[in-house]
């Protein structure tokens, strides 16, 4: 039976056994007729290719700039198909076993430049020092800077900063230790700035006598007892509105990955960067190596012999032109 008998004999199966609609049907005919013209280019067909062949089908996707997605579709037709012909005595054995499925980077979500993340801390520290507040006001503009800088400062997930205890503000404090996922605790350094925002804000806080007998540094008269990550997301946006940065472009998470990033256009490691980040493992981390990469590229082009030898010809060329 020729390879585009078997292709219409399972096509056929879908339509009888399983009721597959008509554009479910196409798309297995496209995706299968495809993998078919593949085939015969490295002369063999879907009766006689071997697991190699498939990979190389997959590579030769990636090739041709097909989505990872658009990838494990089409080896998941390509499963099914095989399946079929095993249970069907048409083949003895099942080529795409040992094949995994194609994986997608983790995509990075959009993030923030510094100057915007500098505007957003800087409007913040503004509002906390406009004089003739009335006292909840105030406290209030400074529970957002404060949250900011510390934020900014340490890239905790935004779960943690809200869960931070008052006697994260000890006097002098260089370090503080955070309780992560899995109940798992990390040292992440202070800036001066946090640190003295964090000093800052608590003085007020005592001076005014609100929520003096709780344990948290960001307090509420809420249900959990402290502000939550859903008000300060919601702090968040109007700061940036008001700043002429737009809403959707601002969130907690953005600027946890704001931070990551930054870290790394400025020279840190990324072991490093995990490390402040509370993953648990680096392949989490590794979102970021495209930062890595820009960064490198940067590094070839500017220090590398062979590109300065590239710029003095050219400017030995336009200096004889000229």
């Amino acid at each position: 039976m020729s390879a585009s008998h078997l292709i219409e004999t399972f096509l056929e199966m879908l339509a009888v056994e399983r009721g597959a609609a008509l554009n479910t049907l196409e798309s297995y005919r496209r995706d299968l007729d495809d993998y078919s013209e593949f085939l015969i280019s490295r002369g063999t067909d879907a009766k006689k290719a071997l697991s190699e062949d498939i990979s190389a089908y997959l590579s030769d996707l990636t090739g041709r700039g097909f989505a990872t997605t658009t990838q494990a579709r089409r080896l998941s037709a390509l499963r099914q198909f095989y399946k079929f012909l095993y249970a069907e005595n048409m083949r003895g054995d099942d080529p795409t076993g040992p094949i995994a499925a194609p994986k997608s980077r983790k995509s990075l979500p959009g993030t923030l430049s510094e100057a915007e993340v500098d505007r957003l801390i800087e409007a913040a520290r503004f509002n906390a020092s406009i004089s003739g507040q009335s006292t909840a006001r105030e406290l209030r503009a400074h529970r957002l800077y404060t949250m900011l800088e510390l934020f900014y400062a340490t890239g905790l997930r935004v779960s943690e900063l809200v869960n931070l205890p008052i006697g994260a503000t000890r006097s002098g404090a260089k370090m503080i230790i955070v309780r992560g996922k899995g109940g798992r605790e990390r040292m992440v350094p202070l800036s001066e700035r946090a640190s003295a925002a964090m000093r800052e804000y608590t003085t007020l806080r005592n001076a005014a006598g609100a929520y003096s007998g709780s344990p948290w540094l960001f307090p509420s008269f809420g249900k959990t007892g402290h502000f939550t990550r859903q008000a300060f997301a919601r702090d968040l946006k109007a700061l940036a509105v008001g700043i002429g940065i737009q809403a959707n472009k601002v969130s907690p998470h953005v600027l946890r990955h704001a931070f990551a990033s930054h870290l790394l256009q400025n020279g840190a490691d990324l072991r490093i960067v995990q490390q402040l980040l509370g993953h648990a493992d680096i392949s989490t981390t590794q979102i970021y190596t495209h930062v890595l990469d820009e960064r490198l590229r940067k590094l070839v082009d500017e220090h590398h012999p062979l590109a300065k030898r590239k710029g003095s010809r050219y400017r030995v060329r336009r200096q004889s032109a000229s």
